[in-house]
This record gives C-alpha cells, sequence and structure tokens, in this order.
C-alpha cells in the first residue's frame, strides 16, 4: 500500500536525486623501479587497478558545508574530507555550500591507496558538479596527493596495469608511461589482515628516508623485469613470464624494505605464512604485498585456479582468523561518476 508524501517529504526525496555520485576502485602498488633514485630519478611505480573494492562519495546542495558517514569505517575520513573540500574552494574559487557523504571507503593504509582515491573522488565530483575542466593531476596536486607514484592518479582515470615514471626534478608530478589492460581471464587473491595497517604519513616519510640506497644493480634488475617480462606478459596475455617478473620484482623490493618494516618482507607475518605457503607449492602465480601492505595478493591464470588455491589454503589451516580471502579481477576502467540532477547522465 501506497501513502501520497507530504510537500516536505517530496522536496526531501527531490533534493537526495539531485546528486553526483563518484565510485573509485582499490589498486595494488607492485613496487617502485627505482627507490633511491640511482640513475637521478627517484620511484617510477607498477600498479594495478583492481575491482572489488571501492570508494564511493556522493555531493549534493546543502545550506551549510557538512559531511557525514554512512557506515563506521568512513567516520575516520569525516574530518579529512572536510579539509579536502575547503581545500578544493580556495583553489577554485566556488565557496557554495555543498553536503557531501562518504558512502563507503576503501580499508586505511591497507595498500589499497585509500587517502589518494578518497581525495580524487571528493575533488572530481567537485569539479564536475561546478562544471569545472580541471585535470585529475591538477586536482590530486591542489589536495597534496601523487607526489611520489603515479599509480594513483593514473589508475583514478584509467584503470588496469600502469608505470609511472616518477615524479619530475622540480617536484612535477609523475607521469603515466604504459597502461595495459589486464587479461579478462586472470584473477587476483587479495589477502587482507584486519589487525594491521600499514605506514603512512610522516611514519612512511621517516621510513623511507632511513633505509638504505638501493644499488644501481637492483634497480636496473626491476626495470629490465618490468619493461622486458611483466610488461609484454601483459599485453600478449602471457601469464608466466609476467608472474614470474613480478615475483622477481617483490623479491627485491622486500629485501630492501624489510628494515622499514620490522626486518621482514612482509608487515604481517599472518600474511607472510600464508603467501609463504602459497611460494612453495604454486610455480605459476605472482606473488607479493602491495605497498607498506599488510595486503598481500596472489596473482593466477583463471578463476578456476584462484578458487582452488583459496580451498587449499583454508583446507591446509594457514589462513589465521585475522585474515580475510578475496577473489578479484583486473579492472580495466577508471572511476565511474553519476550525475543524478535533472538532464545530466552517467558517464
Amino acid at each position: 500500500m501506497q501513502f501520497p508524501r507530504t510537500t516536505s517529504e517530496e522536496a526531501m526525496l527531490a533534493d537526495e536525486s539531485a546528486t553526483v555520485s563518484l565510485r573509485a576502485p582499490g589498486r595494488l602498488h607492485l613496487g617502485f623501479l627505482d627507490p633511491s633514485g640511482s640513475l637521478g630519478r627517484r620511484f617510477g611505480s607498477l600498479g594495478l587497478v583492481i575491482n572489488g573494492f571501492e570508494t564511493e562519495v556522493e555531493l549534493g546542495d546543502s545550506s551549510t558545508l557538512q559531511v557525514s558517514a554512512d557506515e563506521p569505517a568512513a567516520l575516520a575520513d569525516v574530518e579529512r574530507a572536510e579539509a579536502d573540500l575547503r581545500l578544493l574552494q580556495r583553489h577554485s574559487g566556488r565557496h557554495e555550500p555543498l553536503h557531501l557523504r562518504l558512502k563507503r571507503v576503501l580499508p586505511a593504509h591497507a595498500g589499497f591507496g585509500s587517502g589518494t582515491q578518497l581525495a580524487l573522488a571528493i575533488a572530481r565530483a567537485f569539479a564536475h558538479w561546478h562544471g569545472l575542466d580541471v585535470s585529475t593531476a591538477r586536482l590530486a596536486q591542489w589536495l597534496g596527493r601523487g607526489q611520489r607514484s603515479g599509480i594513483g592518479v593514473g589508475g583514478f582515470d584509467l584503470g588496469g596495469l600502469l608505470v609511472d615514471g616518477g615524479p619530475g626534478a622540480h617536484g612535477e608530478p609523475p607521469v603515466v608511461l604504459s597502461r595495459i589492460a589486464l587479461p579478462a581471464e586472470w584473477r587476483v587473491l587479495v589477502v587482507q589482515d584486519g589487525a594491521q595497517q600499514g605506514l603512512s604519513g610522516a611514519a612512511e616519510r621517516q621510513a623511507i628516508a632511513a633505509l638504505p640506497p638501493m644499488a644501481k644493480a637492483q634497480a636496473a634488475d626491476i626495470c629490465h623485469q618490468v619493461l622486458m617480462r611483466v610488461l609484454p606478459g601483459a599485453a600478449s596475455a602471457e601469464f608466466a613470464p609476467f608472474a614470474a617478473g613480478v615475483t622477481h620484482i617483490q623479491r627485491l623490493l622486500g629485501a630492501h624494505f624489510a628494515a622499514g618494516q620490522g626486518g621482514d618482507v612482509y608487515a604481517s607475518a599472518a600474511v607472510g605464512r600464508v603467501l609463504g605457503w602459497i611460494d612453495t607449492r604454486e610455480s605459476l602465480v605472482a606473488l607479493g604485498q602491495s605497498s607498506w601492505g599488510p595486503t598481500g595478493f596472489a596473482i593466477l591464470p583463471s578463476l578456476a585456479r584462484a578458487e582452488a588455491l583459496a580451498d587449499e589454503l583454508h583446507a591446509a589451516g594457514v589462513v589465521a582468523p585475522s585474515l580475510t580471502l578475496r577473489i578479484v579481477s583486473g579492472r580495466n576502467s577508471g572511476a565511474l561518476l553519476v550525475d543524478r540532477r535533472p538532464g545530466a547522465s552517467a558517464r
């Protein structure tokens, strides 16, 4: 049975429908190419955008600027999101009051790029709301994002398997050098540890500054693996060279960054046990940790193999109670914006 709506209820529904929403995908950071800048240019990154993990925000009219969270996990982001909104107002000169809803967020400090994706989702929704023709790279600069890696910014726009060239000599943001669609049949077994968080902010900067320089030969090896194994493997759907290249890169980087995460190649011992078990039993797999973790990953050539491996891990009793295993695919598209204002359409 339907009841007639009052005028105030109709107004509320109209306000709720006249919104701009944006869904931004998570990503896995598969490693830096040259973290010490042995050839003069630091960082450079390899990364993969994935399905199954998203940040979603919604922007609408309001009488005052306000930010709310739809889920408990997003409450910690409300203050930062409001600060980002005010920064966007200052840079753009548009100060109309808005209501920003954080509908869902990526796991924080877990290797999915949560901070960058939330900031870019807010920024792109804000720019679209006001009809501003501003690139994602510029929006990232306004909010102080993408200063070391261009994977978050590039992945937001493009999705796929990405390589960036690191920041420029004068602080220019990293540019995407390569973007390849991940083969549709490949799958990623994501290993999350809900009991830990990876390094971020000042702690991350201090850890990077304290690391010894990476040898030029190791940086050259990583670059060679990316150029002649990882990218050609993905582009031609040849899984074996892709997997061997990613795993080799991760071993080099794990050893290099171990000093910043308690002396171990994995930030989470529980994740390390799972990946170690896979490493001794699975020859055709790409293994590693995303960024500072604690999230680990195993990329496999098919859904069937990923499901079988997850079952084997549970049966072997190596999945700790704090861990969650999820099977996802690569995402070969960027953020999705939906404009629900009258006369608008999704894009």
